[in-house]
């Protein structure tokens, strides 16, 4: 487990708020640095440990009213200059089942 600290490595994270619930917020990343664990550390921090995240902080009892067995986090949208063409490229990926699962469940008002 990683964890924010005098003498740590330095480390960048920007968010938005996509949409709030009562009990959790989906938020899109924009990330400056790569650190180990930088997006569940970061929001463990803020005490906004990511939904399903138990090791960082995250509540058991929503992680299971939202069917989750494992942190809320997906790369819908990822881009990067490619290394041999220098070119933009991005790829985009849609929630999987269990994570569509538990926004939507958020959405409906539970749990």
């Amino acid at each position: 487990r990683f964890a924010v600290g005098d003498g740590g490595r330095d480390s960048v994270t920007h968010y938005e708020t996509l949409e709030a619930f009562g009990r959790a917020t989906l938020v899109e990343v924009h990330l400056e640095t790569g650190r180990t664990h930088q997006i569940r550390v970061h929001f463990s921090a803020l005490h906004h440990p990511c939904c399903g995240d138990l090791t960082y902080g995250a509540d058991p009892a929503l992680s299971a009213g939202l069917g989750l067995t494992r942190q809320w986090l997906h790369a819908r949208r990822l881009g990067f200059e490619h290394p041999a063409t220098g070119e933009n490229v991005t790829f985009e990926s849609p929630y999987p089942p269990d994570l569509d699962y538990a926004l939507e469940t958020l959405r409906d008002g539970g749990p």
